[in-house]
């Protein structure tokens, strides 16, 4: 029997997030073995990062060739630059004083410590400038087309609901954060995909959400990569 559209979007989406999962949770352990190379160096995790763009692609051809549609279901509309540069300074400064307060609520109940993957990631980065743009712009491209691009509205289209849309492409986007074993890193992404998630929505535009994604991770990258490791935990 012929799978309808709607269930051909719904083993989209299945696909976008079992892919997804098992990037962040082999990848290193297969790199490992193939490579002979052992934990994570600047190498491996730009392996690990190519290996996203080809996730990408795999759901770019997923879509052309069995939901023969377009990639991007919403229609990319256009805006001025100052429109574009007030949206990325307000997502931004939303997402970081959001992000911000959801990390001292979290600290305050819980007091976790310090993801000890992304302590590990820190030694990588250090004035590693071309791996710290190649992880942003990987981060902000394969992430915003995927959850935002791909998962949204097509969560959207299955339930005839905007606000699934909204909160499963979120939900999804802090689960795969999870990697970094802690609350912190599932809950504060998860606050991200919902203002990126209403924002594309109601704006349909998702190159001021990739390059707004990019200076987030930027901005945090940066920051690893200016303090000594044993003060990161304050930020």
């Amino acid at each position: 029997m012929a799978i309808g559209l709607h269930g051909k979007y719904s083993i989209g989406v299945l696909l976008t997030f079992i892919l997804l999962a098992a990037a962040m949770l082999y990848v290193f352990p297969v790199i490992s073995m193939i490579t002979g190379v052992k934990g994570i160096t600047a190498f491996s995790f730009s392996l690990s990062r190519i290996v996203l763009w080809a996730i990408l692609l795999m759901l770019f051809l997923y879509s052309h060739f069995v939901e023969k549609g377009s990639f991007l279901l919403k229609g990319e509309k256009k805006y001025s630059l100052a429109f574009r540069v007030k949206a990325m300074i307000s997502l931004y400064l939303i997402c970081a004083i959001g992000g911000a307060f959801l990390n001292v609520v979290l600290q305050l109940l819980v007091q976790e410590k310090m993801s000890e993957k992304l302590f590990d990631l820190t030694s990588i980065f250090r004035h590693n400038y071309f791996l710290i743009i190649f992880t942003c712009f990987t981060a902000g491209a394969v992430e915003e087309f995927l959850m935002r691009g791909y998962v949204q509205p097509r969560i959207e289209k299955i339930y005839n609901s905007p606000v699934l849309g909204i909160f499963i492409s979120a939900l999804l986007f802090g689960l795969l954060h999870s990697t970094y074993g802690t609350i912190s890193q599932v809950i504060i992404p998860f606050f991200i995909g919902v203002v990126f998630a209403v924002f594309y929505k109601k704006y349909s535009n998702i190159t001021i959400l990739i390059s707004c994604h990019f200076m987030i991770d930027f901005v945090s990258l940066m920051i690893m990569n200016s303090f000594d490791s044993k003060h990161l935990s304050v930020f």
